[in-house]
């Protein structure tokens, strides 16, 4: 099922002297619309988490020169997700998207990279919609004390000693009038889901997408765990309005996931309420409000991973946290081929906290022939770009 190859030619396009760069996250676009700019933070260090009072630049990177300009200054975010950087896809070539921190509260914030303009959204934002019409905001006080590679740290959670707060939840953003309204509280979700446990728990959410048309979103939810204690997650959709919500999988192992349409998604999962589970963690293929399901190239995608997929679902790039050597792997998967290929392996440096890894992270450019990633591999915080073969089948058949 696999092939294995050559590594691929890789190119750093971030600067190597004067800070740290990376992008972010896996299910976000990187580049604007002419392909030619690709979206970054900058820092000044890599080894340790950010506090209240480090801030990141953000900026834009011209690929064929590696020159960054910095746009922006922010305290609004993390080493995993960043600020949530990303074009506007109301205006991919002009515009970007990224939350701040200012006078006490955290927005989100939109802005014209040739003149520098600004308008403001009332809350930072955890997810944009494809069409650029909404987003979804969450609590990222609280996601900073939960996994600190995640949330913000300038303000402390309102809700630190609330359980499940009814005032707190999901927010819904209309990004044209920057206003936002809250639409399924942490109190709804705990109504909805909480009989799993045996007592009152703390309560997450940790990620929270969108599908293509907008009209529903799938959100991880997650307790605090007690000391020594794993947290544990269940995959909860609901429509834009917060209503018809369904539980595809209560609470156990859940992470990262991609919707490959408005009612498929692939999700590496433990897959406990799936027709067709297999008993152990696997990228399995799932129906929205249905618990049909299929295993994705059983037995080889048994680790967690990022995947992304080509607008078509033809091609998936995905990843692997560090393996048994200590490897992280860049692979492409055809799933009408059921054929994949390591593209890349590269050795990251050890760091003392979790929450301050670089993972890859792979995402493809908007003409899907190339991908870029973050890595540490060369002993500091980058941006690489590998581009692929014309024919992506032939090249995966190929041994």
């Amino acid at each position: 099922m696999i092939n294995l190859k050559k590594s691929v030619p890789v190119k750093r396009i971030s600067p190597c002297d004067d800070g740290h760069y990376f992008f972010g996250y896996y299910d976000i676009q990187p580049f604007n619309k002419s392909g030619k700019l690709h979206l970054a933070h900058r820092t000044g260090f890599m080894d340790r988490l950010q506090n209240a009072s480090d801030s990141a630049d953000i900026g834009i990177i011209d690929v064929e020169s590696n020159k960054f300009e910095k746009l922006d200054t922010t305290y609004a975010w993390n080493f995993q997700q960043g600020a949530m950087l990303q074009w506007n896809p109301q205006n991919p070539e002009n515009e970007i998207i990224y939350n701040t921190y200012k006078d006490g509260e955290y927005y989100g914030v939109v802005m014209n990279i040739n003149n520098g303009n600004k308008r403001y959204l009332d809350r930072p934002v955890a997810n944009v919609s494809r069409d650029g019409k909404y987003a979804l905001g969450i609590n990222m006080s609280r996601l900073y004390d939960f996994r600190p590679g995640y949330g913000y740290a300038p303000i402390v959670d309102r809700y630190k000693n609330v359980n499940h707060s009814d005032e707190d939840g999901v927010f819904l953003i209309d990004i044209s009038t920057g206003k936002s309204k809250l639409i399924l509280s942490m109190q709804d979700i705990w109504d909805f889901s909480g009989s799993f446990f045996e007592k009152d728990e703390k309560m997450i959410i940790n990620h929270i997408t969108f599908n293509p048309s907008a009209n529903r979103f799938l959100m991880l939810v997650r307790n605090f765990p007690e000391a020594g204690k794993a947290h544990v997650t269940a995959s909860i959709t609901a429509d834009i309005n917060g209503k018809d919500l369904f539980n595809l999988c209560d609470y156990g192992i859940t992470s990262h996931y991609w919707w490959m349409n408005d009612t498929d998604l692939v999700w590496y999962a433990d897959g406990k309420e799936l027709e067709c589970r297999c008993g152990r963690l696997n990228n399995y293929i799932v129906k929205d409000k249905t618990y049909e399901g299929s295993l994705m190239a059983d037995g080889f995608f048994t680790f967690d991973n990022h995947m992304s997929f080509t607008e078509d679902n033809k091609y998936m790039i995905t990843d692997t946290y560090p393996l048994g050597v200590g490897i992280m792997t860049l692979r492409l998967y055809c799933p009408e081929i059921n054929t994949a290929t390591d593209l890349a392996y590269f050795h990251p440096i050890k760091v003392d906290c979790v929450d301050v890894r670089c993972d890859l992270h792979p995402r493809w450019n908007r003409t899907y022939d190339a991908v870029t990633f973050d890595s540490i591999h060369e002993g500091f915080r980058g941006i690489y770009k590998i581009d692929l073969p014309d024919n992506l089948k032939e090249y995966l058949l190929t041994e």
